[in-house]
């Protein structure tokens, strides 16, 4: 009996799209906020790496489904499936999503400069300028090839996370308790942080991104050519190769980001939180120097370039995502892999996103104050982004036999819904 699931190699080849959306979600600012919760509240927000990761999974599932289901952009899905004024209210809500972005890349690229100060490689300022104008020219003048190949090895910068696990004496039943059990305080600063780590991990670039790469992707195979090949004019054993291999792909990408924000979690806990639950980190470079009187300098500098790396992989994304956004919702061509010329409005978004990034990086503004304005305007944005979202994998005209079914209608709306709270609560609850 012949299986037409494709082999294990294959699934290894398929890893991309998936996992640079997953890595890339352990940016700078992400790994800040996880810092912060393994120092000052121990190993007590552990269970959220275990509970979000089916959000995080079936969320980025449903962005992939309906690239592969449609060969169009999210933006471009949001313009056929909505009237005039919800295309407009939708518009609104993706220009918040392009200056948080900016915000974002901001903060990114002062910590990419920062992990290059830690490395004595000099001035900050000096390597945020380098690192945003390198990025310009990478994502303007090469293929999609490169810069997906690109993207993908800056993914393993982020083992720099986990092998600092092995500086440390772990006590593994503690951690496997509260990993499984949540510790819920009813304090502001918990419940704030809390929110601060979801709106981290489930935000709305994300969303963009995984349906963009996917449409690039499908845009490289053979078989479509230029057109992406989409699951309908596939046989059916190759329209299901396709399915599982981009889902194990999107599994394996979350599961990625979780095991990540778990090891930041549990190596700041045992380091910096390990005298009380007091401690507040400020950026990555500073739980990169605090793990020196304890870890010692070697984990320091594997911290750095864990921030280095993916600071490079996250502002990419952050760039692409929602300038293919506003570029498909206007009706104008999306992707890296057409021209300049061919999409004049996408490449103009993105060159706006960095240059916007790179000016705020010279002003001397405080990296976490940035930080706190885009999980302001991330948790806003992220519940009506997945409502669009969850409507138009639902409507059938769109996606044909491909819509969402019972699990993911389920874990859709309540990721959809746990958002909505989050939102709510950022403005009831304040600051960190």
């Amino acid at each position: 009996m012949t299986s037409e699931r494709p082999k294990w190699r294959s699934y290894i080849r398929a890893l991309g799209p998936g996992l640079v959306t997953g890595a890339s979600d352990d940016d700078p600012s992400g790994i800040a906020t996880y810092a912060q919760a393994g120092a000052r509240f121990g190993f007590g927000m552990l269970w959220v790496a275990l509970i979000t990761f089916p959000l995080m999974a079936a969320v980025q599932e449903i962005c992939d489904r309906t690239a592969l289901a449609t060969g169009k952009g999210l933006g471009e899905l949001i313009y056929i499936r909505f009237g005039k004024v919800w295309r407009i209210a939708i518009g609104f809500l993706v220009a918040m999503l392009i200056v948080a972005n900016a915000l974002n890349i901001a903060a990114d690229l002062v910590a990419i400069g920062a992990g290059m100060h830690l490395l004595n490689a000099g001035p900050e300022v000096l390597w945020a300028l380098i690192a945003g104008g390198a990025l310009i020219v990478m994502l303007i003048s090469g293929s999609f090839q490169i810069v997906s190949q690109v993207l993908k090895v800056l993914c393993a910068a982020l083992l720099a996370y986990v092998v600092v696990l092995f500086f440390v004496t772990i006590p593994w039943g503690t951690v496997l308790i509260n990993t499984i059990v949540p510790h819920v305080q009813l304090s502001k600063a918990y419940i704030a942080l809390l929110i601060g780590v979801l709106g981290t991990t489930i935000s709305p670039y994300l969303f963009f991104w995984q349906n963009l790469q996917r449409l690039e992707e499908m845009r490289e195979e053979p078989a479509g050519g230029k057109r992406p090949l989409v699951l309908r004019r596939r046989s059916p054993a190759a329209a299901s190769a396709k399915q599982w291999m981009s889902r194990f792909d999107v599994f394996v990408g979350m599961g990625f980001s979780n095991v990540v924000m778990f090891a930041i979690i549990v190596v700041t806990a045992l380091t910096i939180g390990k005298h009380g639950h007091h401690v507040t980190i400020n950026s990555p470079a500073e739980a990169a120097q605090s793990l020196k009187p304890v870890a010692g300098r070697l984990a320091v500098y594997i911290f750095a370039l864990g921030f280095i790396g993916s600071g490079m992989l996250a502002i990419p994304v952050l760039a692409g995502a929602g300038s293919a956004g506003m570029a498909g919702l206007l009706d104008h061509p999306t992707g890296f892999s057409s021209s300049p010329r061919k999409a004049p409005v996408f490449y103009g978004l993105v060159v706006v996103g960095m240059l916007g990034g790179m000016t705020l990086s010279l002003l001397s503004v405080n990296p976490i104050k940035l930080l706190i304005l885009v999980a302001v305007v991330n948790g806003i944005a992220a519940a009506p982004f997945l409502a669009v979202t969850m409507l138009v994998s639902s409507d059938r005209s769109i996606m044909g036999e491909h819509v969402n079914g019972k699990v993911a209608l389920f874990l859709g709306w309540l990721t959809a819904l746990l958002m909505a709270i989050a939102a709510v609560a950022l403005f009831t609850v304040g600051g960190v």
